[in-house]
């Protein structure tokens, strides 16, 4: 061989390296443009999928409180409704008993008052107690109030009576009109007399 050949062949063997060499080198350079490129994407997808879960709790946590407040909002309705209509119901039936009252007042009455015919008498007797007995599982009671300290709470005091050994001061010594109380409700103060 030639000493030109061989230069030629050196020449371009040097080439092919350097050639080798740029382009591994650009090849190197490439895959680290790359790597940054996609270490970036990566970082700038976790930060929105960061973002994004932010925003899930966020809106997770706001509808929380929001199905709170609508469930404390229904739970005070129920109660609410309930307390109106058990109010209602208490008022109903205690206009419905002071409006029975006076019949009762009047049988009474009538049961008091001499009679010749017993068999009249024994029928008025039945009949009160009848009423009688449809008070009590009413729940209605009878206000004691005879010979009982007065309380203006359920006692209406329409007169004064001077005081004796039987009724000392400030108790009560004649009763005109019964009370009566439905439960803890006063339906009618009773009509008393009063030692003084």
């Amino acid at each position: 061989m030639s000493p030109m050949t061989e230069d030629k062949d050196t020449l371009q063997e040097e080439l092919t390296e350097d050639k080798t060499a740029e382009e591994t080198v650009i090849t190197e350079e490439t895959d680290e443009d790359i790597t940054e490129e996609t270490d970036e994407d990566t970082a700038e997808e976790a930060d929105e999928e960061e973002t994004e879960q932010e925003d899930a709790d966020e809106a997770l946590e706001q509808e929380r409180e929001r199905y709170l407040r609508l469930f404390a909002e229904f739970d005070n309705f129920r109660k609410r409704t309930a307390r109106e209509k058990q109010e209602a119901y208490g008022d109903a039936t205690a206009r419905c008993i002071g409006d029975l009252l006076p019949v009762v007042d009047n049988f009474e009455r009538a049961v008091d008052a001499p009679c010749t015919d017993e068999q009249y008498h024994s029928g008025m007797v039945m009949i009160l107690t009848q009423l009688r007995n449809f008070l009590e599982k009413a729940g209605v009671t009878e206000i004691e109030a005879l010979g009982a300290e007065f309380d203006p709470k359920i006692h209406n005091a329409i007169k004064q009576t001077e005081a004796t050994e039987e009724f000392p001061e400030n108790t009560v010594s004649e009763v005109f009109q019964k009370g009566y109380m439905l439960k803890e409700r006063l339906i009618r103060p009773a009509m008393v007399a009063v030692a003084s």
